[in-house]
């Protein structure tokens, strides 16, 4: 089970704010104290809020719900896509495209130019194109990669969305309020935490605070997937069990 460790946030810095000046009243009841002009983040408020977005994923995942990471500042693409990957959801760490979500059937048209580029690659097609036709293709490709290779195999709307800074990922915020798709986000102290479902009251700036709090989902995500694996795994010794039953009742 994924535990949460306040030392380790501590030394990870989730609990540095903005300065004072800059942040939003509504983070009140997140704010500890203040420190030469810094506010400084409950880090109690933070593992608890934490915990409770941590279970949201778990049964999302046991329940085969899609979840999307999205962060496409530069200090949390890496560690992002990482954290996504390692539990098997998609995500979007270079540029969130206007109607990403809102116009998902665009997109997926876009995604699915970029598999057939590919694919002609792969089996060979493009030796029937010239060079300069070949290097165009290359060069789309490329591009379509760097933006939608995250979500390639999403062909359908993600149930929840979790996002590193709200404020810098104000538009897919947006598009998920519209649908009515669940959000999740770290929300620094210059942020308004009603614009998420679950808000988790972290530095959205370190590095390594990003690392913390994204890790920690992944592993949620990851104990979900193996808790609807057993599920599947019970139900089918079930079925057998039933199976053979029914076989020696007939006979």
């Amino acid at each position: 089970m994924a535990s949460i460790d306040q030392k380790a946030m501590l030394e990870a810095g989730v609990h540095f704010g903005h300065l004072r000046k800059k942040w939003n009243p509504k983070m009140l009841p997140y704010i500890f104290a203040e420190k030469k002009g810094i506010h400084v983040i409950d880090l109690n408020k933070t593992a608890a809020k934490l915990e409770e977005a941590g279970n949201v994923l778990r049964n999302m995942a046991k329940n085969d719900k899609i979840i999307l990471f999205v962060a496409t500042k530069k200090q949390a693409k890496d560690i992002v896509k990482k954290a996504a990957m390692s539990c098997e959801m998609p995500f979007v760490v270079e540029r969130w495209l206007g109607g990403m979500l809102t116009n998902f059937s665009t997109i997926r048209k876009s995604v699915r130019k970029m598999q057939n580029i590919e694919r002609m690659f792969k089996d060979g097609t493009v030796k029937n194109i010239t060079k300069k036709e070949r290097l165009m293709l290359s060069r789309q490709n490329e591009k379509l990669e760097k933006v939608l290779g995250g979500i390639s195999n999403l062909n359908r709307l993600p149930n929840a969305v979790f996002v590193v800074d709200i404020l810098h990922e104000d538009i897919a915020i947006t598009e998920c309020k519209r649908l009515g798709i669940t959000t999740l986000g770290m929300v620094d102290t210059n942020s308004d935490p009603n614009k998420v479902n679950f808000a988790i009251p972290a530095n959205d700036d370190s590095s390594r605070s990003i690392e913390y709090i994204a890790n920690y989902l992944a592993e949620c995500v990851r104990e979900g997937i193996k808790e609807r694996g057993a599920v599947k795994e019970e139900q089918a010794v079930a079925d057998v069990a039933a199976e053979e039953a029914t076989s020696s009742t007939e006979e």
